[in-house]
């Protein structure tokens, strides 16, 4: 069978998995042919019973579980009791209604052991969000999650404090995000709740009584679990509210119509979770699963929306800035396209979104609807099939909020930047199983370079839908446009190296204003399918196509002349497309083996990419550098001419398994074998080539904690690149590479994170520039990057927040026909430094204010692969003053502070880009 065929009858296999694993959603029907009672998602019923001794309904559903605390003054003896009274009480579903039970939460201090918690490592439950409602009684309090059943909760009292930890927890918004509640005197009696993350796997809640221990009620309910609180006195001076059998159903001719009262509603209060927003615990780039970072056996960083909100990061290049072992790549920051390289080696076709490899994403630059960018260093081919080696950056976008939030922003700035966004978000239905959310965004800006200017726009739309309790779909758009004139900076000569004429004035444009035109416009749209057979299994597809089209007009440097002022120049016109189709499923499931915990995940990627490229180019009048004369139109002497199509199809199978040998030692074991194809034509010359091959890439890695804060880990990886024949002229042998990593991971606290790694990558059939024809690819051999880093981020303390990094990079050839052997890899610094700190005033009349700081050192680097020149090294400061307050926010944002002149990176000995001047971005925006 040929691949196209093979690929086909993959992809109506996975439409026949898309179908099947979506139920019909109906009713559920008792046997007497009477509805269960449902309960909408702020705890009001259609079907309410008086219950005695209550001043409004008691709900009785199938989907809330009553229990009940006692204060803790039981002996020994009788928490004994209690416990064992607790370990068979029936679950949920074997509850027959109308009857109810209840039972009682064990009063075990929190040094005692969990006597639910097994030999092997625990699942941690994710809490999306916190929510207060006020009630007849008081107050309850929702940790919101969909397996309510599964936290395993630990009470104690401590004076009028009252204590729950659930040590298989974490507080952490669907984006990511982790978060922490808080409300003070919520009500009388009661004077703080809170719900913290107390480490990396319990979530401690805490409720203070103002002169007595508060009474606390727990239940189980589809929204979550559910704490029910009172004042103590308050209670004791009422009858107190008991379950009795309810009445049994009578038809509504019989039952009296009773409408709640304005007073029984259920008001949300305005009680938000705060963000904890620099740590960021758990990550899906590297496993696919939801793995907390110190599991992992690889180098991981993660930069949050916090992050990118406070340094109003607005472009990829803006994010990665906070990355150790990122430097900026080969082309100017003021492209359409995005270029950067990671542990020294070119990763800007690693990029995914939402876990799916998308090439088109290295020629957007808008990030409006980014919530965070996940790093993983290092080859990542095992789960995500082709791909550089240095590592891959996957961009996870917003997602749909179960509460309505709507924000506009707006901004103003330096060289006439003027900008706009929207984020909105809300449920479209009651029950709140169907949610949306918009992004949209515009902005125009110029720059210090003459005659440059650029417009970015993008509309992003999410739906998601909760089709059941176990399934749930997301479809996804995107639509972005940029127009930007291209940059190609100035010549090394006069800029970082002398020149008898002078120096070159770094606003220098080399092109043609009349001419110069870049628009880029890209459309994506997906889908995301996810469908849990039971807790310890589920499904996943997820489709995802782009498609970019680039059509541009440029007139670019090609080599200064013999007098060092006259700049040979060339005229390109190019029409540039691309299709992208990515589909992956899989399955993740956990079992055990006797003590032996497995997280296995397995799966089926389809990959197609067609490329078609119209290219033109010709000579035009040179340049004069130091005294320009612009007005030049292109001549008719041909430089090049490209007419290619280029089809690279992928079809991989992968397996993962994470193996857990009790808490403190872990193993992951994978496998992807990939058939690929690639068809190559170039009718500009009847040039034709065809290839198929295999590959097998293997993933090995080891975590050793001999603490619970300490992770020590090592891993081997390899992976593969089908080369870009687009630029080559002809199909060539795909890239191989390999890595070895030993690191250490470290919980400095629940707030605060670092990692240290020593890497060791070697990478083989490189292609790099074409030193005689830029425009032209070629394979130079072997080269390698050896290197440590250092990452820390988090809070430090309440206000004072933290994103740092260092990286020592050691990224040099070691095998070459054209450049000497040692030479080093081109913009690669050998030392590198990172660090972006805020912090907030949290009390009195200034709380919400706060300053943000910012330095970026890179050392001094090759500007070329042949080593012939050097940028020098620099240290840029950034700032911010920001002040927020209930929904308003303000700020002020600096880059490069001490207007200090340097440069940003290199091409060639023609192509240096320099860095911007003193930049000043006020912003304004406001949530409803």
């Amino acid at each position: 069978m040929k691949l196209d065929q093979l690929l086909q009858s993959l992809l109506l296999t996975s439409a026949v998995i898309f179908f099947i694993s979506t139920p019909t959603k109906a009713e559920e029907i008792q046997k007497d042919g009477i509805s269960k009672y449902s309960v909408d998602s702020v705890g009001k019923s259609s079907n309410a019973k008086k219950v005695a001794g209550t001043k409004s309904p008691v709900l009785v559903s199938n989907s809330r579980k009553p229990r009940t605390l006692q204060p803790s003054t039981a002996s020994s003896v009788d928490k004994a009791n209690l416990h064992e009274a607790g370990k068979n009480i029936l679950q949920l579903s074997e509850i027959k209604f109308p009857s109810t039970s209840a039972r009682m939460l064990v009063q075990t201090p929190t040094n005692s052991p969990n006597p639910e918690s097994t030999s092997g490592e625990q699942q941690i439950v994710l809490i999306t969000g916190v929510k207060a409602n006020p009630t007849d009684k008081g107050l309850e309090v929702i940790l919101q999650t969909s397996q309510a059943r599964e936290l395993q909760v630990v009470n104690r009292s401590s004076g009028n404090n009252f204590i729950a930890d659930i040590p298989n927890a974490q507080l952490q918004q669907a984006n990511g995000d982790a978060f922490k509640f808080s409300s003070e005197k919520p009500l009388e009696g009661i004077t703080e709740i809170t719900v913290t993350n107390l480490d990396a796997n319990t979530v401690r809640i805490t409720a203070t009584g103002q002169t007595a221990l508060p009474k606390v009620e727990l239940f189980d309910s589809g929204q979550g679990l559910i704490f029910g609180l009172a004042d103590a006195v308050s209670t004791a001076q009422k009858p107190e509210a008991t379950l009795t059998q309810p009445e049994v159903d009578k038809p509504a001719s019989e039952t009296p119509s009773t409408k709640p009262s304005q007073e029984d509603e259920t008001i949300e209060l305005l009680v938000t979770g705060e963000r904890n927003g620099y740590r960021v615990p758990n990550a899906t780039t590297a496993t696919r699963t939801d793995t907390p970072l110190k599991n992992i056996p690889q180098s991981i960083q993660v930069v949050p929306q916090e992050v990118l909100k406070d340094q109003r990061a607005t472009s990829p290049a803006e994010a990665l800035q906070n990355v150790a072992g990122v430097s900026p790549g080969g082309i100017s920051p003021r492209t359409t396209f995005n270029n950067f390289f990671i542990r020294g080696f070119d990763a800007s076709d690693n990029v995914l979104v939402n876990g799916l490899r998308d090439n088109t994403n290295q020629a957007a630059n808008v990030f409006s609807n980014i919530e965070r960018v996940e790093v993983l260093k290092g080859p990542a081919s095992v789960l995500f099939g082709q791909g550089t080696i240095g590592g891959t950056v996957n961009y996870v976008t917003k997602q749909p909020l179960s509460q309505p939030s709507y924000s506009v922003e707006g901004s103003v700035g330096s060289f006439n930047l003027y900008g706009g966004a929207i984020d909105l978000s809300s449920p479209l239905n009651e029950d709140k199983s169907v949610l949306y959310r918009l992004n949209a965004s515009a902005e125009t800006n110029e720059s210090f370079v003459d005659f440059y200017e650029r417009q970015r726009y993008q509309i992003a739309p999410v739906l998601s839908w909760k089709i059941d309790d176990r399934t749930n779909l997301t479809l996804e758009a995107d639509y972005s446009q940029l127009n930007a004139r291209y940059d190609f900076g100035i010549p090394a000569e006069g800029s970082v190296l002398p020149n008898p004429n002078g120096e070159i004035e770094r606003d220098r444009f080399v092109g043609e204003p009349d001419i110069d035109n870049n628009e880029s416009k890209v459309f994506r749209i997906s889908y995301n399918l996810e469908h849990r057979f039971n807790d310890s299994w589920k499904l996943r597809s997820a489709l995802r196509t782009s498609f970019l089209n680039l059509d541009r007009e440029i007139v670019f440097p090609r080599a200064l002349a013999d007098d060092k002022r006259t700049l040979n120049r060339g005229y390109d016109k190019q029409d540039y497309q691309d299709n992208v189709y990515n589909l992956d499923n899989y399955v993740v499931g956990e079992f055990a083996t006797g003590n032996i915990q497995h997280k296995l995940v397995a799966g089926f990627n389809l990959y197609r990419q067609d490329t078609n490229l119209t290219d033109t180019g010709f000579v035009i009048a040179p340049l004069d550098v130091f005294n320009p004369v612009y007005g030049s139109s292109p001549t008719d002497v041909s430089i090049f001419e490209f007419d290619i199509e280029n089809r690279t199809q992928v079809l991989g199978i992968y397996i993962q398994d994470q193996i857990s040998f009790g808490d403190k030692f872990k193993v992951l074991l994978g496998g992807r074998f990939d058939t690929a194809s690639q068809d190559f034509k170039d009718a500009s010359d009847g040039t034709e080539d065809f290839k198929q091959y295999d590959a097998f890439s293997p993933r090995i890695g080891i975590v050793y904690q001999p603490i619970e804060p300490i992770s020590l880990y090592a891993s081997y990886n390899r992976s593969f690149q089908q080369t870009t024949s687009v630029f080559s002229g002809a199909l060539a042998e795909p890239e191989r590479g390999s890595q070895y990593e030993v690191g250490v991971k470290a919980d400095l606290n629940d707030r605060l994170s670092a990692t240290l790694a020593y890497y060791n990558l070697t990478r083989s059939n490189v292609e790099t520039s074409d030193p005689n024809n830029p425009a032209l690819t070629i394979q130079v051999g072997e080269q390698r990057s050896r290197g440590i880093e250092f990452d820390i981020s988090g809070e430090i303390s309440p206000g004072w927040k933290v994103i740092a990094g260092y990286a020592y990079t050691n990224a040099e050839v070691t095998e070459d026909n054209d450049f000497e052997v040692g030479n080093q890899l081109n913009n690669i610094p050998k030392n590198a430094f990172n660090i972006w700190t805020t912090y907030e005033i949290q009390s009195g009349d200034l709380r919400g204010l706060g300053f943000g700081l910012g330095l970026f050192y890179f050392s001094e680097r090759p500007g070329d692969l042949a080593n012939t020149f050097d940028l020098p090294g620099y240290t840029r400061t950034d700032a911010a003053i920001f002040y927020k307050r209930d929904n308003f926010r303000a700020a002020l944002n600096f880059r490069n502070l001490f207007d200090i002149d340097y440069f940003v990176s290199a091409q060639n000995r023609n192509r240096v880009f320099p860095g911007e001047p003193l930049t000043v971005v006020g912003s304004i925006s406001w949530e409803f």
